[in-house]
This record gives structure tokens, C-alpha cells and sequence, in this order.
């Protein structure tokens, strides 16, 4: 993203709170396509439900051991004219979710965003609006997963005041509302406060945002939820 940002004029994207479309269209208009001798890829999706297909396809051939990335040089050097991603990911910081892999996805597919907890915060959430302003993303999946640290901390500070040292029990608070909510409901604790956790972030993406919110109501972009299975492997969209 760095390379990107320079290229469009970092400190004028910075002073841009409302970016919008005009914005965007300035900036691809001044993006340059000469440094490698042509113009960035095309996205692999231009719509939400294009899009939302080929990460369930990517899922499920990642599942069956079916895989179909290869070797990436040639990305790599394609990529350098830019960047045309067809889905943002907020996912957790989780090592054994790598976002790309588990979707089965190429570099320059995916916009992902990762925090422990996968929830918004403010930085996060301007990473989010880049993706869809300037970059033209149709899909956003907030992307919990199985056995996640960070809401099982959460879950012990509801239940019993355990807290976590230092910046980790920010974090924790910032779950809080999740494992708050499904205290007491039927099932596993844990996995329903990692499912609402995601609801409630699909939720605040859209809330917290007029960028996001505009996008999603004039049907140019969707924000759904899902959690990855460590298990099998497969991504359940809720």
C-alpha cells in the first residue's frame, strides 16, 4: 500500500476526510502506468457477488488440497504498475490464518487489514475506506475464526475479571460487546462470541464509515461476516 499512497500524493489522500468519488477518480487519473511500461491489472471481480464467489470457490479448492497458486514472479512485477483488489479482508493477526492462502488468492486480490480481534478501530477503519474509495473494492469480509486468543481473553474478562497486561486489554475491551451479548446463550460461549463479534463488526464497518455506508447502499459494495474453521479449513460465511 505504501508504494501506492506515494504515488497518489500521501499528505493531499491524508487531508481528504471525505474522499468520495471525485477524489478517487483524480487520483486514478494521476496514477502513473509508465514506471514498468503499463497499466495495473484489471480487478478479478468488479461486483460484490462476483466477488463473494471467487472467495468461496478459493475456500473450497483450498479445502479439497486443490490449490492453484503457483509461482508469483510474474504477479510480482505485474503488480508494480498498481493494484485492483476485488475484496478487503479485516482478519485477525492469528498466524494460522493467512488470509491469501486460505482463500486461495494471488497478491493483488485481496486488501487485507489485520488486528487481533478482527474489530474496526480507527485505523483500521481508514485502511478500510482506501480500499473502497480509492481502490474500488465491491466486497468487505470481516473474518473471525476458530479458537481466537483475543475473544477467549475477552470471554474470561466477562466471566471472571480476568484481565490481560498492557495494551492486550484494549483489545479486550474493544471485544467486550460481543462476549457481553452472548453470555448465557445456549452452546459454546467462545464460538458465539467470535460470531457476534463478527455481526457486530460487519455492523460498525458500515455505521462508522459514510464512505463504506454510501457504497453499500448504492449496491457497488457488500459487507458481509464469516468465520474460518482452524479444523477444516473452510471459511463459513454467516
Amino acid at each position: 500500500m505504501a508504494g501506492v499512497v506515494g504515488a497518489v500524493d500521501r499528505r493531499r489522500f491524508l487531508r481528504s476526510a471525505g474522499i468520495g468519488i471525485a477524489m478517487a477518480t483524480m487520483i486514478n487519473a494521476e496514477e502513473p502506468a509508465s514506471a514498468a511500461g503499463g497499466a495495473a491489472p484489471p480487478a478479478a471481480a468488479t461486483t460484490p457477488d462476483h466477488a463473494l464467489e471467487l472467495l468461496r470457490e478459493g475456500n473450497a479448492r483450498f479445502v479439497a488440497g486443490n490449490s492453484t497458486c503457483g509461482p508469483l514472479t510474474a504477479r510480482r512485477i505485474e503488480l508494480i504498475q498498481g493494484q485492483s483488489p476485488f475484496a478487503i479482508v479485516l482478519g485477525c493477526s492469528d498466524s494460522r490464518v493467512p488470509i491469501e492462502t486460505v482463500f486461495d488468492q494471488i497478491p493483488g486480490h485481496i486488501f487485507v487489514v489485520r488486528l487481533a480481534g478482527n474489530f474496526v478501530d480507527e485505523h483500521g477503519l481508514g485502511s478500510i475506506e482506501y480500499g473502497v474509495a480509492v481502490l474500488k473494492a465491491p466486497l468487505i469480509v470481516v473474518l473471525g475464526h476458530a479458537s481466537c486468543g483475543a475473544v477467549a481473553a475477552t470471554v474470561a474478562f466477562v466471566e471472571s475479571g480476568t484481565t490481560q497486561p498492557g495494551h492486550i486489554q484494549g483489545l479486550v475491551k474493544a471485544i467486550e460487546p460481543a462476549a457481553t451479548a452472548t453470555k448465557g446463550q445456549p452452546g459454546d460461549w467462545l464460538s458465539n462470541a467470535i460470531a457476534e463479534n463478527v455481526k457486530l463488526n460487519v455492523t460498525a464497518t458500515r455505521q462508522r464509515s459514510s464512505i463504506v455506508d454510501d457504497a453499500a447502499t448504492s449496491g457497488r459494495l457488500r459487507v458481509v461476516g464469516a468465520v474460518y474453521e482452524l479444523h477444516s479449513g473452510r471459511v463459513v460465511f454467516l
